[in-house]
């Protein structure tokens, strides 16, 4: 009995990736960058994935289906098995992955929590404003209003996620509307 739990597959393993890759592939949307001047740093790319990908896992918390929290699980986790491969191909010996995942993961949270806060409370200043403290870094940034126009993004995107059916979503299929310049 144990050891069947140890060799069992994790639920969702496939469906998870296939969504995260999507949500990645939506944080690279060209128009982020040029239209709305967001850094493009590892530290500009890792904020907008995690824009996306909170706005991902918030979706599939959210559903009635049961099966929602494994899926916004098996997202997560492939959010993590990504960052750690990605690390390692940038060099990172061995003994500073965890450290250095671990802050990710805290980040990652950090964001989250405050994003969903201000989704909950349909306070697009104060998406804005956290947009601004991580991904701009509290800088200048040009366009003046690129914070703001990224909240609204994000309030859209969240209308778009809400919309998409459970089933397809379990099926590892999402859609992520182009940004409009």
């Amino acid at each position: 009995m144990v050891l069947a739990r140890l060799f069992r597959r994790k639920p969702f393993l496939r469906e998870g990736h296939e969504l995260y890759t999507a949500a990645v592939g939506a944080a690279r949307d060209p128009a982020l960058y040029m239209a709305l001047g967001a850094p493009d740093t590892l530290e500009g790319r890792f904020d907008l994935v995690c824009l996306h990908v909170g706005l991902l896992i918030r979706r599939l918390r959210l559903d009635s289906d049961p099966a929602g929290k494994e899926l916004a699980q098996a997202v997560f986790d492939a959010m993590f098995s990504d960052m750690d491969l990605n690390l390692r191909e940038m060099g990172v010996g061995d003994m500073g992955i965890g450290k250095r995942v671990k802050r990710m993961w805290e980040a990652f949270h950090g964001r989250a929590v405050a994003y969903e806060a201000a989704l909950e409370a349909g306070d697009e200043a104060a998406l804005a404003e956290a947009l601004l403290r991580n991904l701009w870094g509290g800088h200048e940034m040009d366009p003046p209003d690129a914070p703001r126009r990224l909240a609204a993004r994000a309030f859209q995107l969240s209308a778009v996620l809400a919309a998409q059916e459970f089933s397809g979503l379990k099926a590892g299929r999402v859609v992520w509307p182009p940004m409009e310049q």
